[in-house]
């Protein structure tokens, strides 16, 4: 028996949704404890304090609580995991003073709540999978949060920012998995911000980042609840803002960037393969234009002669050098994806086919540009739509333009020294204070398994180190391996 299961309770979590509290009904004291973001407020008021009002005997024991109370599946426990699993979701657990060492479990869950309010993810559009999205509400996104991670573990602390507007801010992390640094990092840079107002998610990501100067996000900002579920369990810190439907989490790698729910719901050679085509196009969408660049100003020796008479005929009526031709034929893809995103989607989507078609065909029949620059430009914008977050593609539409330039000024050199200004700016930047390039720097080998390829579910047992968790293990990968052996065997 549990001598007072009131205080180890409130010492097994320390989110800040578990609420507990007492009333005063007919002499009787009752003590409530429930998650604030799992149960319904009508359930509660109308289901089961107006049943308890209405009875004028003092009650005595826990059986006569539940003789008052019209709803089925009610239970009196005194053990202390059973009663956490059933607030985690969505019960009440009533309990009468002086009787502490049991109580009353009662499921008043919001199953609304949990299952139907919720966005679409439009934004990182999945094919296969949940499209469960966060909203506006800073309660529906934790209430989404509690019934994804049905654990104790999952902890909830609020702050308040901007002196104007007060926003909610939530830190969600995992207790005994994710490292406390990271929490007090987070925690520190948030209470020490002085601003006026916040009013969404990405503006917080500017305020608290370790490097407010670099185009490379350093936190992972996204909409969709698996992601943000799936970063938590590997020891990720998340950031819910109240008013904005995506949550950032970190300490994050750049390779988180790649990495699509998709991955994980096909098999892993399909998941693999797919993520590399990933990679093959953030490399190709950044460097195609700049070595046709290099290679038509200062290496037009490394052309096949096959491809030579082609690239003469297709050039010979353009006036410019290779530089302003790719320059123009950039500035005007980049003119054509701000249009379409401020445009309705129905209209951007006409305006970005037909507006294409329509300026490239009238680009090479005016002679401000080659056919097959018209071709790369147009796979190289392709290519950059190949990542999963939108934040990451922005980065890469920006970085081609300077290595564009450095390749016009010194070719293939200018092109080197371009990526290794690049390397140099990545190996310095860190995402919450850890670092933003690992497993590649530091060198972490056992995180190879889910960075460049995905592996076999048998192979991601252990959490990421570059997070370094508390708890390395997720599951027993020796014990899935048996069950389908077993499988094959019969």
């Amino acid at each position: 028996m549990i001598p007072n299961l009131l205080h180890d309770l409130k010492e097994s979590t320390k989110s800040v949704d578990l609420l507990q509290t007492s009333l005063i009904i007919n002499n009787n004291r009752i003590f409530m404890t429930y998650f604030g973001t799992l149960i319904n407020q009508e359930k509660l008021h109308h289901d089961v304090l107006s049943f308890i009002q209405l009875s004028r005997n003092e009650l005595d024991r826990v059986q006569d609580l539940q003789a008052l109370i019209p709803l089925e599946g009610m239970k009196i426990s005194d053990d202390l995991d059973e009663v956490l699993n059933s607030v985690v979701r969505g019960s009440i657990f009533l309990q009468l003073d002086p009787h502490l060492h049991e109580g009353l479990i009662v499921d008043i869950s919001d199953q609304k709540t949990g299952h139907r309010d919720h966005n679409d993810t439009e934004n990182e559009f999945s094919v296969i999978g949940p499209k469960v999205g966060f909203v506006e509400s800073l309660e529906i996104n934790l209430t989404l949060l509690r019934r994804g991670l049905v654990t104790e573990k999952l902890t909830f602390e609020e702050l308040s920012i901007g002196k104007m507007s007060e926003t909610r801010i939530v830190i969600a992390y995992l207790d005994g998995i994710t490292n406390p640094e990271y929490v007090n990092t987070a925690r520190q840079r948030l209470s020490d911000l002085d601003f006026d107002i916040v009013f969404e998610s990405s503006l917080l990501e500017q305020l608290i980042t370790d490097n407010s100067n670099s185009p490379f996000p350093l936190f992972l900002s996204s909409e969709r609840l698996d992601r943000i579920m799936y970063s938590m369990l590997n020891g990720e810190v998340a950031i819910l803002c109240d008013g904005s439907p995506f949550v950032l989490t970190g300490p994050t790698s750049l390779f988180s960037f790649f990495v699509s729910p998709e991955d994980y719901y096909l098999p892993w050679i399909l998941g693999s393969c797919f993520r590399l085509i990933r990679y093959f196009g953030v490399a190709f969408s950044i460097l195609a234009s700049s070595f046709y660049v290099a290679i038509l100003t200062f290496h037009y020796i490394v052309i096949p002669r096959e491809l030579l008479g082609p690239i003469i005929e297709s050039r010979s009526n353009v006036p410019f050098p290779p530089v302003l031709e790719v320059l123009f034929l950039e500035i005007t893809i980049e003119l054509l994806r701000e249009a379409g995103s401020r445009l309705p989607s129905k209209v951007s989507q006409t305006l970005g086919i037909v507006g294409g078609i329509i300026l490239g065909q009238a680009a090479v029949a005016a002679g401000l540009t080659s056919n097959i620059l018209l071709i790369i430009v147009s796979l190289s914008a392709l290519a950059s739509f190949t990542t999963p977050i939108f934040k990451i593609s922005n980065t890469i539409r920006f970085l081609r333009f300077p290595l564009i330039v450095l390749a016009s000024l010194w070719g293939g050199f200018g092109i080197m020294i371009g990526l290794m200004l690049i390397l140099g700016h990545l190996l310095r930047l860190k995402s919450l204070g850890a670092p933003y390039i690992v497993p590649i720097f530091p060198f972490r080998s056992n995180s190879f398994s889910d960075s460049f390829i995905r592996s076999s579910f048998t192979h991601l047992n252990n959490r990421f180190f570059t997070t370094r968790p508390l708890s390395t293990k997720r599951f027993n990968a020796k014990k899935n391996k048996d069950i389908g052996d077993d499988y094959n065997n019969e």
